[in-house]
């Protein structure tokens, strides 16, 4: 396939060539042969890459369900995600070991997108800043149990949520950076002990401001520690609720292009209409694209990432920062950059024709 007359994304700009597929996989010789697609000056990207969503569509992944899973990663692949992870809320181990399973036993189609790790979100957090997670099934780091459900997964845990204030999880991040990204996250923490964090291995943070004390000036908190180190990456839900638009762009200038991975957060109520749904068993009401508990409490987003691109734009960020926010930094964040995330020689050849109004006008 040779991909013509647009604006290819490269190396964070956009260059007037063309691009070339064979067999799947993007290449710098032309393959001569096979179809031609002409973008018509249109913005050629890489397909985004969604490392924090729970569900869409009616399903979740913690339906322990591989068809709910497959219908997911098709709505996914719809609207411009083609690389995912599947993200859990917080149970028992018994209720998690089967829900990874599915993620082993999903088979990747031609109308899905590629599961590309597993985001565990829980049980590891504060029950302070549980958010909308079941506080029932909240327990302290326990590093037997992640090796289990890793093994139970396939190895597929690439994210893992962790308070550093709860017992043993400076001792967990240190023992287990090594197998997934520790991720703060859900946190009552200050500012010295996100540093200890850091410090044994932890090098991302969960929803940058959402589950965490604020920025202060006496107390800088998680993203304080989060800024003061080049190597961490912070996940930003930019779906224009969770954060406002002006701290989008505070958190852009403190953080540069480089280390924000946009997110979704997304729950079973996205593309579906208003009404009642379910996120980790407790109840979730949706209006518009505002999700919530009974409580009020924000539970996950009715956005998807594709529109959280638009968002980030509309609040200031410019075109080329949101699209590497939404796909070689979140999978350079992961480790799977070499696979996926841009579109360089030897990625898969996954990718989204957009117009000037941000569109998508096909997908390949």
């Amino acid at each position: 396939m040779k991909i013509i007359g647009g604006k290819v994304f490269k190396g964070g700009i956009f260059k007037d060539e063309p691009l070339y597929i064979k067999d799947g996989i993007i290449t710098d010789t032309d393959p001569a042969d096979g179809e031609v697609v002409d973008a018509k000056k249109a913005y050629v990207i890489p397909g985004l890459v969604d490392i924090h969503s729970h569900g869409a569509v009616g399903h979740d992944f913690c339906d322990a369900d591989v068809e709910g899973l497959k219908k997911i990663t098709e709505y996914e692949r719809s609207v411009g995600v083609t690389s995912y992870c599947p993200t859990s809320m917080t149970f028992d181990e018994d209720k998690l070991a089967k829900v990874f399973a599915t993620a082993k036993a999903y088979k990747k189609s031609p109308e899905s997108a590629r599961v590309v790790g597993i985001n565990m979100e829980g049980p590891f957090i504060a029950p302070e800043k549980k958010g909308a997670q079941n506080g029932k099934y909240i327990k302290a780091p326990d590093v037997d149990m992640f090796e289990r459900l890793n093994e139970v997964s396939g190895g597929l845990i690439k994210l893992t949520t962790i308070a550093p204030e709860r017992p043993n999880a400076l001792e967990f991040i240190k023992k287990l950076s090594g197998k997934a990204v520790m991720s703060i996250g859900h946190t009552t923490s200050d500012y010295d002990t996100a540093m200890k964090a850091i410090e044994a291995g932890a090098d991302h943070v969960t929803h940058l401001c959402n589950a965490m004390p604020p920025l202060n000036h006496r107390e800088p908190g998680v993203i304080g520690a989060a800024a003061d180190n080049k190597n961490v990456y912070v996940e930003l839900i930019c779906d224009g609720i969770h954060i406002h638009y002006s701290m989008i762009r505070r958190i852009y200038e403190m953080f540069g292009a480089d280390r924000i991975c946009l997110i979704s957060d997304s729950m079973e109520a996205t593309g579906m209409p208003d009404g009642d749904y379910a996120l980790g068993g407790q109840k979730v009401i949706k209006k518009g694209r505002h999700a919530t508990l009974t409580d009020g409490t924000l539970a996950g987003s009715a956005s998807n990432l594709f529109d959280c691109v638009r968002c980030a734009v509309e609040a200031g960020i410019p075109l080329e920062d949101a699209i590497k926010m939404a796909t070689i930094n979140p999978a350079k964040s992961i480790g799977v950059d070499d696979k996926v995330g841009s579109l360089e020689a030897g990625r898969y050849g996954d990718v989204l024709i957009v117009n000037d109004k941000l569109k998508i006008e096909k997908i390949i």
